[in-house]
């Protein structure tokens, strides 16, 4: 019904780049305009509590993690339903699994909320 998928993850040197794509798919994306909905990316290290890295509304505002503000840029295509996460300056810190988040951004829809499966990000030092 509802799948995210997402690419672009993988093994990258110490200082190196990476864009992660996440596509959204499914009829409720049809159903309501895809301006309704907020997305994001969150990522998951071992041993520790899946943590947000940044979110994009449907108007287009942006919010970053302390941790990566300045170096990972969130933009959406919403004519694609797909988010991105451009990945600059890249941190062995940065090494998690990166999720993929669509969740309903108004009221009407706010109990909608997506997961993708999750894509790892290695960075080696």
């Amino acid at each position: 019904q509802v799948q995210l998928v997402e690419s672009g993850g993988g093994l990258v040197q110490a200082g190196g780049s990476l864009r992660l794509s996440c596509a959204a798919s499914g009829s409720i994306f049809s159903i309501f305009n895809m301006d309704w909905f907020d997305m994001g990316w969150y990522r998951q290290a071992p041993g520790k509590q899946r943590e947000l890295v940044a979110t994009i509304t449907g108007g287009g505002s942006t919010n970053y993690a302390n941790s990566v503000q300045g170096r990972f840029t969130i933009s959406r295509d919403n004519a694609k339903n797909t988010v991105y996460l451009q990945m600059n300056s890249l941190k062995p810190e940065d090494t998690a699994v990166y999720f993929c988040n669509v969740k309903g951004g108004r009221a009407a829809i706010r109990l909608y909320d997506y997961w993708g499966q999750g894509t790892q990000v290695t960075v080696s030092s």
